[in-house]
């Protein structure tokens, strides 16, 4: 049960907590000691509140998720998990996320808390509502960008402190939202007749127009970060350092998971893709790597 129990958390998934540390980083404050640690405390914090959304996903959903050719293997729809015992671990990972979420800062823990509601509403109402199941989704990541910064504004103790560029809210939200219909478009693949039981909006999705929002969501989120690395304020923000070096990482991860949905059929899960598909892995680290080195050059 303990295997199990672990597996509902999906830690894998954490990896879309990533973003927390955009904070951290593009306020040129990851290097420092004194945020690193906390940022990394925020991280886990987080990262257990959004595992004890999932449980909770999965303890609604259990019914749903039995029909899907993957979702039934999860310990809760399998059975190998009881409905009992996954309600009490998603109240204690709710609980330890959430409080401490809240003693790293208010704001820090107020930021888990909208995300925690969001995601709720989402799994009772929004995902069964065409469109705003995508955007709500795009929105969580937002929020996650968001929480990253109002961590560094409790430990600076001031709202005016730290600010991260609007744009960079934007690439958050396109990125997002790419990942999520791409998702959508693999789902509707993969149950083709089924869509509509597995999921009441994925029903009212076409392959036709799936495609054209990928589209539209693809040239958005590279339009969106080019315009943010070569913008008057991160140019002055990063003294002339040449952020715009990055864009080549980005324009690559987004092709390369167009190729997987498209070419292999893949796409149904990013988070594992980060993880399992050595070209995306090793092209994020490469981001990092060369996101790193720009912040060390010397300052224009």
């Amino acid at each position: 049960m303990m295997r199990d129990m672990i597996r509902s958390m999906r830690i894998y998934q954490w990896t879309k907590n990533l973003v927390l540390f955009a904070g951290p980083v593009f306020t040129l404050k990851i290097l420092d000691p004194a945020f690193a640690l906390p940022s990394l405390l925020g991280f886990l914090a987080f990262s257990l509140a959004t595992s004890g959304v999932y449980v909770l996903n999965d303890v609604l959903d259990v019914e749903r998720d039995r029909l899907h050719p993957t979702k039934r293997s999860r310990p809760i729809a399998s059975g190998r998990l009881p409905i009992g015992a996954a309600w009490v671990l998603a109240a204690i990972l709710l609980a330890a996320g959430l409080g401490g979420s809240f003693l790293l800062g208010p704001r820090f823990g107020m930021s888990a808390a909208a995300y925690v509601a969001l995601t709720v509403t989402y799994s009772l109402a929004l995902k069964n509502v065409v469109l705003l199941d995508v955007v709500a989704i795009a929105v969580g990541f937002v929020v996650r960008a968001a929480a990253g910064v109002e961590l560094l504004r409790d430990r600076l103790g001031s709202a005016e402190a730290v600010e991260l560029s609007p744009w960079l809210l934007v690439c958050a939200f396109f990125l997002a939202l790419f990942l999520a219909i791409g998702k959508r478009r693999h789902e509707l693949g993969v149950l083709e007749g089924e869509a509509s039981r597995h999921r009441a909006a994925l029903g009212r999705y076409t392959v036709r127009l799936l495609d054209q929002l990928v589209a539209v969501v693809t040239s958005a989120t590279v339009l969106a970060y080019s315009v943010y690395t070569i913008a008057p304020e991160t140019v002055a923000k990063f003294h002339g350092r040449p952020l715009f070096l990055t864009i080549p990482f980005v324009l690559y991860g987004i092709f390369r998971y167009l190729y997987l949905m498209y070419a292999e059929e893949k796409g149904g899960n990013p988070s594992e893709h980060l993880l399992t598909d050595r070209a995306t892995l090793v092209n994020v680290l490469l981001w990092c790597l060369v996101v790193l080195l720009i912040l060390a050059w010397p300052a224009a």
